[in-house]
């Protein structure tokens, strides 16, 4: 009887406050953030991870090197630096600041990283100095711009809440690590398991020709080198990618669901949680160089900004029995050089 009571405002109150829980699930993915020579970007567990680009207008070294700082969330995490390029055998990598080496790691067929105190000392190192060197067996075979690097560092111990503590790289202050914000809780999201048996019927001519006036694409659908693909998500519902025009390395796709029988079938946008990044309106989702993997219910969704890419984003999804659920996001907004896209989502995925 209270309920019936309230005056119009304050009805509109209650249902925003009791929808808010359903919309605060709704995924976020970090946004990314780019300081002269180095960009930056932590995704909803507040992992972050800093990246060395290439100088502005810099040429593309013949043998590139990638260099990254990333760190988790949490009073007890420290950073790990990381270096990444095209060598095989062991070695090891030394890291000199201006002029003077301040750690080592052992490298395997081009990956080495840095951890512990080592990792700590360097990071603050970069922070504070003016050139940096790498160098396998004594011989140069970098040298990353610190221009910025300081900055990413600001911005990761603000995101992590560590600026005013001694677990801060940049922004220290007295507090203890005790006072580090925590990690904020993983999502978690059960799949549907996707049932066996025969391949989806093809379609037929009078089902093409509905695809082709339901997404817009019936031109592209001519033009492709291969008719849509066809993917059992349940008894009887199939996803259908219809492909939607291409370039010289992006392909895309519209997703579909397909429902009924062989000639008969029914077809409705899939549903997303989020919607995949090229997507133009919230009705109409577009895929970019699609893959489905049946044994784990995943789309993926990966679009490269140029053909070296080293710019661009992706998204991974699960399909949950309704709709297709994001699992994991990253991108890369600068081409620059900088092949390892940063994470910007991420989930835990259950049977």
């Amino acid at each position: 009887m209270e309920v019936k009571r309230l005056s119009g405002l304050t009805a509109v109150l209650w249902a925003v406050m009791t929808m808010a829980p359903a919309i605060a699930q709704a995924p976020k993915p970090g946004s990314l953030e780019s300081y002269k020579d180095w960009t930056i970007g932590c995704d909803n567990r507040n992992r972050c991870e800093a990246v060395s680009l290439l100088p502005d207008g810099g040429d593309w070294p013949d043998q590139p090197v990638m260099l990254g700082i990333r760190r988790d969330a949490g009073a007890t995490a420290d950073p790990e630096i990381w270096v990444s390029r095209d060598a095989k055998g062991q070695e090891t990598l030394d890291f000199l600041i201006d002029g003077r080496k301040v750690a080592s790691a052992a490298s395997v067929d081009g990956e080495a990283s840095v951890r512990g105190p080592q990792a700590s000392a360097l990071a603050i190192a970069m922070a504070k100095g003016g050139g940096m060197e790498i160098r396998a067996g004594g011989k140069r075979i970098d040298r990353p711009s610190l221009a910025g690097s300081a900055a990413a560092l600001r911005y990761m111990d603000a995101k992590q809440g560590r600026a005013g503590t001694m677990a801060a790289l940049v922004a220290t202050g007295p507090l203890a690590r005790s006072a580090v914000r925590p990690a904020p809780a993983v999502p978690v999201i059960k799949r549907a398991t996707i049932p066996g048996g025969a391949q989806p019927p093809a379609l037929w001519r009078e089902e093409l020709t509905a695809l082709g006036t339901l997404t817009g694409c019936a031109d592209e659908m001519k033009d492709a080198s291969s008719p849509p693909d066809l993917h059992r998500l349940t008894k009887t519902e199939t996803l259908v990618l219809v492909p939607c025009g291409a370039g010289a390395y992006n392909f895309t796709s519209v997703p579909l669901i397909a429902t009924g029988i062989a000639g008969r079938r029914t077809f409705r946008f899939a549903s997303f949680d989020y919607q995949p990044g090229w997507s133009e309106d919230a009705t109409h989702p577009m895929l970019v160089n699609a893959g489905w993997a049946a044994e784990t219910s995943t789309l993926q969704s990966y679009a490269k900004g140029r053909g070296l890419g080293d710019c661009g984003g992706s998204e991974s999804y699960v399909w949950d029995g309704t709709r297709f659920r994001l699992v994991e996001a990253s991108a890369m907004g600068e081409c620059r050089g900088a092949w390892h896209w940063i994470t910007t989502w991420s989930a835990k995925v259950t049977e």
